[in-house]
């Protein structure tokens, strides 16, 4: 696979010190860089993704009419954390 740059970022020197300073172990300026860029795509893309989901999820709810009360769903996503929580805590058998 051909490799590519990405282009160099000015910043200043004392940022440059602070970024230096939490570099892991044997990791270069250049690893953490990259890491920090592929980090930031993926979020964008999965923010994306998210956006478009619940975009869709708002089309079918007025096609369908059928809406649910947010009150409602929190209550039952607290119960089936409750009944997790409840299950983990119980001895095994």
């Amino acid at each position: 696979m051909k490799t590519a740059t990405i282009p160099s970022v000015r910043v200043d020197s004392e940022f440059r010190k602070e970024v230096e300073q939490v570099l892991g172990k044997d990791e270069s300026l250049s690893q953490f860089v990259e890491a920090a860029v592929r980090a930031s795509v993926r979020q964008r893309k999965e923010q994306h993704e998210f956006m478009a989901r619940g975009l869709q999820s708002l089309a079918d709810a007025r096609e369908s009419g059928e809406y649910f009360d947010a009150g409602e769903v929190m209550r039952r996503l607290r119960m089936k954390l409750s009944a997790a929580k409840a299950q983990r805590a119980s001895p095994a058998r």
